[in-house]
């Protein structure tokens, strides 16, 4: 048997010298898929940064719920209850045995102004606030206020 007759019946004979094309990619195409895979990457970078007013606004809004709580439990119990803002977070006085935080996430977390409120144990209250700042980021400020009927809520100050 011939090597001609071996080979099966539509292939074609190459000469000896001749380089056969095989598939793959070209450079161009990688540097597509390379450039799209940076793109993806450099956005979910950015949308995990987690920046100082996020945490500030958290902040706030962690603020606006412990004084809500307080609120809650001032009606409940009769008692007076004063939240205080002091060096190392602020207190709940009036409240006997109460479990609320009395420490911010983020130690450089502080309030501006005066660091006061009364939380009752009267259903309406006066209109309050408080502005609390972080040392990291000075310029920014989050205010936690109510008009004395409302719940306390978190703002962003510009």
């Amino acid at each position: 048997m011939t090597l001609a007759q071996a080979m099966p019946a539509g292939a074609a004979q190459e000469p000896p010298g001749r380089a056969v094309a095989q598939g793959g990619f070209t450079l161009l195409e990688l540097l597509v898929v390379i450039a799209i895979i940076a793109l993806a990457t450099a956005g979910v970078g950015l949308a995990l940064r987690d920046s100082g007013a996020a945490a500030l606004q958290r902040e706030g809004e962690r603020l606006a719920a412990l004084l809500e709580a307080a609120r809650a439990q001032s009606r409940a119990s009769g008692a007076a209850v004063r939240w205080r803002a002091d060096a190392q977070g602020f207190q709940f006085e009036g409240l006997v045995g109460s479990q609320l935080p009395r420490h911010w996430l983020d130690s450089a977390t502080s309030v501006r102004g005066p660091a006061t409120l009364w939380l009752g144990p009267e259903p309406l209250i006066g209109a309050q606030q408080v502005l609390i700042v972080s040392q990291a980021h000075p310029e920014r400020a989050v205010r936690v206020a109510t008009d004395g009927l409302r719940p306390f809520s978190a703002q962003a100050l510009p």
